[in-house]
């Protein structure tokens, strides 16, 4: 009896019953590729409809329900023989899918496509990678599926020990769903081997398994069995009766390799018994249906028998005829059982000579070790000399790295002021110096700040030195809130501070300086000590009136300063560009520009 076909409805049922046994989270969705896994071999026609809805809806699947839907469609192309269609669907589900138990389950079914068209090496190939997976994968089904379909490809290559072994494996593994499965295997490989002991009660045995297991495809492959063995033993008649009595079964599983094998099998136990015609009709629908199998077992034995029958009858033209075709579908079952054969001796020795090129690799894998163990011992001396150089650079680059950050700290230090942290009165002055520079090149316009803290001398002399220390910082802390990234500040000496704003105009200038006279005033108001009062004077000198020299508006803004202090403190005056300043002044209580 030919397996491989067999192999390819059996397995996926087996693997679409355990996955539909699987309790669905959530959506109809699931639900119907399930249902439509689990019947697709028992209602075709109900499972072909479930497929046409669900890829009418395609749209509204997810990617993992559109990887099962293809999975079933490409089943369903092999299962009617279309194998490009379910090549072409079956390299996209391997290509694209992440579904492990998709992706196995594809291969499963492209080993099984493989073998249906007696390309038995590449089958025997891609076998032999899943074996070689099998202890990476804990799943039971996947375990199974692997084992079971082992056994089968190991029984065609007349290797029945292996077959029977990997058969042996399901049970000791996982014998629940794959149990009917496992049995028929076994039973194939003891038949074929000729092995079988206490034949009637291991085909009864068989037959319980498989038909708790609701397994009729596996139920009726043994009884076929059965049959061509009592055939064999002389019995016709009881192998009519088996056979009869389960052919609607059969038949109704619309499958045509096995409907095929047992009507080849009746015709020859018809013939043995005389009745011809029935003979000659079973025979003949083997024919009718051998298109998609032309070299299997049951089609040379129909011709044979049509070819006995016309001898018999006289009828020699026919005879011939049908000898002829006898001879010619034997001699292709015949190749196909010797290229089955040779395939898995051609995948074997390419196992053999890659296990070898491996373990010549591994050896010359270990002589590179000892040579590079000897190269090492060689070098231990000269990596010493290396990391005691790394380790002086190392040092000397530590030193030079503290020295270079040192240097920096010095600079930063000689450029900030250190209470404060902003310029001190000569970096402030090179700064300005080239902003004024690139005002006067660019025909820009800027301003010169300078800010005297009022009474600060009381605040020191009153408070001490630490809080006119704070009353400094919080006085710069205010300013800096209204200065720009752009804006050059520091401090020319005590309580007298210097701002140059490039890019502004005298009107924002005093706009600004009048905001940071306010916060200067709020700022020190919050401090620890409650009664300290400590306001500020602005000059304002502009290099639209004074120039571009920064000596010429440090003149001109200290007048202003002074006008300032003079007018009473606490407001803003600006310089007009002469010798006598013109005063702006602003009131401390309405804060208007006068």
């Amino acid at each position: 009896m030919q397996i491989a076909g067999l192999v390819l409805l059996g397995m996926l049922f087996a693997a679409g019953t355990a996955l539909a046994a699987v309790p669905v989270a959530s959506g109809d969705v699931s639900v119907s590729l399930k249902h439509a896994d689990s019947i697709k071999l028992s209602d075709q026609g109900e499972f072909q409809r479930i497929l046409d809805r669900l890829d009418h809806d395609r749209a509204a699947l997810t990617q993992e329900q559109t990887g099962y839907l293809h999975y079933l469609q490409a089943w369903q192309a092999a299962y009617r023989g279309d194998y490009h269609a379910s090549d072409a669907m079956v390299g996209e589900l391997l290509e694209k899918s992440h579904d492990t138990t998709v992706l196995f389950r594809t291969k499963v079914l492209k080993v099984n496509t493989l073998a249906e068209r007696s390309r038995y090496e590449e089958a025997f190939q891609l076998e032999s990678q899943l074996l070689a997976r099998l202890p990476e994968i804990t799943d039971a089904d996947a375990r199974g599926q692997a084992l079971v379909i082992a056994a089968y490809l190991y029984e065609e290559a007349g290797q029945y020990d292996l077959a029977f072994d990997y058969a042996d494996q399901v049970f000791k593994e996982s014998p629940g769903p794959y149990s009917c499965k496992a049995e028929h295997a076994r039973l194939a490989a003891l038949y074929k081997s000729g092995r079988l002991e206490g034949i009637d009660e291991q085909f009864r045995k068989g037959i319980e398994i498989c038909t708790e297991a609701k397994d009729p495809l596996y139920s009726n492959g043994i009884r076929f069995y059965m049959a061509s063995l009592a055939l064999q033993r002389g019995h016709a008649e009881d192998a009519i009766r088996l056979l009869e009595g389960n052919y609607a079964s059969v038949t109704h599983s619309n499958y045509q390799m096995l409907i095929s094998e047992f009507d080849a099998l009746l015709a020859e136990a018809y013939m043995s018994t005389g009745q011809l015609a029935q003979a000659k009709r079973f025979a003949l629908q083997v024919v009718d249906q051998s298109t998609r199998n032309e070299y299997a077992e049951s089609l040379s034995i129909a011709y044979r028998v049509l070819y006995l029958i016309e001898k018999q009858q006289g009828h020699l033209d026919k005879a011939l005829v049908y000898h002829e075709q006898y001879m010619l579908a034997n001699k292709g079952y015949l190749n196909a059982v010797n290229a089955r054969a040779l395939a898995y001796q051609t995948v074997q020795q390419q196992l053999a000579a890659k296990k070898l090129q491996i373990d010549t690799l591994s050896k010359q894998n270990e002589i590179l070790r000892l040579q590079q163990n000897l190269d090492r011992k060689a070098t231990e001396n000269s990596r010493l000399y290396i990391i005691l150089l790394v380790t002086v650079l190392a040092f000397i680059g530590f030193w030079a790295y503290r020295i270079k950050r040192s240097q920096l700290r010095f600079m930063r230090l000689a450029r900030r002021d250190g209470l404060t942290g902003i310029f001190n009165r000569q970096h402030f002055v090179n700064e300005a110096e080239l902003q004024l520079q690139y005002c006067r090149k660019s025909g820009r316009e800027a301003c010169l700040v300078l800010i005297d803290l009022d009474h600060f001398k009381a605040v020191n002399d009153n408070y001490g030195h630490a809080v006119g220390d704070r009353v400094l910082k919080r006085a710069v802390a205010a300013c800096h809130a209204h200065l720009r990234s752009t804006d050059i500040f520091g401090r020319l000496g005590g309580e007298e501070f210097g701002i140059v704003l490039p890019e502004c105009t005298l009107e924002q200038v005093l706009s600004r300086a009048e905001r940071i006279r306010r916060a200067i005033v709020e700022v020190v108001r919050g401090d620890a000590v409650d009664d300290i009062c400590v306001s500020a004077s602005f000059g304002v000198a502009s290099t639209a009136r004074s120039g571009h020299d920064l000596r010429q508006l440090l003149i001109h803004a200290d007048d202003a300063l002074y006008q300032a202090k003079r007018e009473g403190r606490n407001r803003v005056s600006v310089s007009d560009g002469r010798a006598k300043p013109r005063l702006g002044t602003v009131g401390a209580a309405t804060g208007s520009v006068q």
